[in-house]
């Protein structure tokens, strides 16, 4: 009975209930889009910032990331090997590498960079350098004395491909090494910086370089699904601790490795759920005052009801109903438009390239591509319908007080 009558009630003036539907579907639509482009940003900051050659979890000596220098390099690879085995997944990838900071010149220029020594075949499957290349040729397993540099270093050093570079740094007796490297590839990225930064060379031949044998820098992980809140990464970690069994080692996840992106996505989530509050905030007032004209307008009405034996509480739950149809509604509809308009643009993608220039090596995309998280699109549901409800009890009560006597000395 309440429902029938709840649901007819509604409809008597048309005009207000589709005042109070477009401020509930505005306000969950665009709590939709907007959590939708901000779970976006987040996703492809974390897959950009992992493919810059920081894998789901490194394994690296305890102390090279405050002193990355090649006595704080890893040699019982055997055991480091088993250890990861210990994850138990399949799809998981990983590649050695060995990583210092270089002096590289050429006969016009010298600067700074970080050589890092890979597993060509590996390394391509794990990192951004595997689709990067733009000219030349990626390197091989067997390639001596042959390197690969990014297109911004290129111009820098007034280079090209077949030309040579010297590196040079300090091995692991503490002495001067240097090697003449050849240009067989550029690779581009959307980061200038990055381009600037990184050298690579065959694993083998950074080794042999620096005189450090069979040893390695570190070891990146790459698991098969990305879990932007790190559970999967921090079990799949623990348990290459647990298989390891020695403080000698770090076995790091993409959080610990990159503290700023994490401390983006506490940020982020916040700041969300702040959205959803002030936009409740306006909505809220929006339905309240609606309807408390509509209660002032049917006062006889509700005398009358009193006058007949309605209890206050009966008609308390009368309106609240007639709220309740209100918002499930509006969230529905809200979701439906939230939905289509991410699906419009899902596809392409939103440029954001005038506003992620410079920001790349952050894991700032260039396009967005926004998603829709179940969470966040129930949590907007439950907190405008259990808020809304709560604040529709406030008119609910005003139109319980009203007596019938009251009811008649209304104009």
């Amino acid at each position: 009975m309440y429902l029938i009558l709840a649901w007819r009630n509604i409809w008597r003036n048309p005009r207000r209930t589709i005042v109070i539907l477009l401020a509930v579907i505005i306000g969950v639509w665009s709590m939709i889009f907007l959590g939708s482009l901000m779970r976006g940003m987040e996703t492809e900051m974390v897959r950009n910032s992992i493919s810059f050659l920081t894998g789901s979890i490194q394994i690296h000596h305890r102390n090279y990331r405050n002193d990355p220098v090649v006595d704080h390099s890893m040699d019982n690879i055997e055991k480091l090997e088993k250890a990861i085995l210990a994850i138990n997944d399949p799809g998981a990838l990983w590649t050695k590498r060995v990583r210092v900071n270089a002096i590289v010149s050429n006969a016009r220029h010298s600067g700074g960079v970080s050589l890092v020594g890979i597993e060509p075949e590996k390394e391509a499957k794990i990192s951004f350098i595997g689709k990067s290349l733009i000219s030349g040729r990626f390197l091989l397993e067997d390639d001596k004395n042959k390197i690969i540099v990014g297109k911004a270093f290129l111009k820098k050093f007034n280079t090209k491909i077949g030309n040579k570079l010297i590196l040079m740094s300090q091995d692991t007796q503490n002495e001067i090494a240097s090697r003449a490297f050849r240009i067989v590839g550029i690779f581009s990225t959307e980061s200038e910086a990055i381009e600037k930064q990184f050298v690579f060379v065959p694993i083998s031949q950074a080794a042999g370089m620096l005189k450090m044998g069979n040893s390695i820098s570190e070891i990146s992980i790459l698991l098969p699904i990305l879990d932007i809140n790190c559970r999967k990464e921090t079990l799949a970690a623990k348990k290459i601790i647990d298989a390891l069994d020695d403080d000698t080692f770090a076995v790091e996840t993409w959080q610990q490795v990159l503290p700023m992106i994490k401390a983006y996505l506490e940020m982020s989530g916040f700041f969300l759920y702040i959205w959803y509050f002030v936009v409740f905030i306006a909505m809220g007032f929006g339905i309240v005052n609606t309807t408390l004209m509509a209660i002032f307008e049917r006062m006889r009405e509700f005398g009358l009801m009193k006058a007949l034996g309605m209890r206050p509480f009966q008609v308390i739950k009368g309106v609240v109903t007639e709220a309740f149809f209100l918002l499930v509604l509006g969230i529905l509809a809200g979701n439906i438009m939230g939905f289509l308009s991410v699906a419009a643009i899902a596809k392409k993608g939103i440029d954001l390239s005038a506003l992620a220039a410079g920001t790349e090596m952050w894991g700032i995309p260039r396009k967005l591509f926004p998603e829709i998280w179940v969470q966040d699109v129930v949590v907007a549901g439950l907190v405008v319908l259990v808020l809304g409800i709560l604040v529709s009890l406030y008119p609910a009560l005003k139109a319980a007080r009203v007596t019938p006597t009251q009811a008649m000395t209304k104009n």
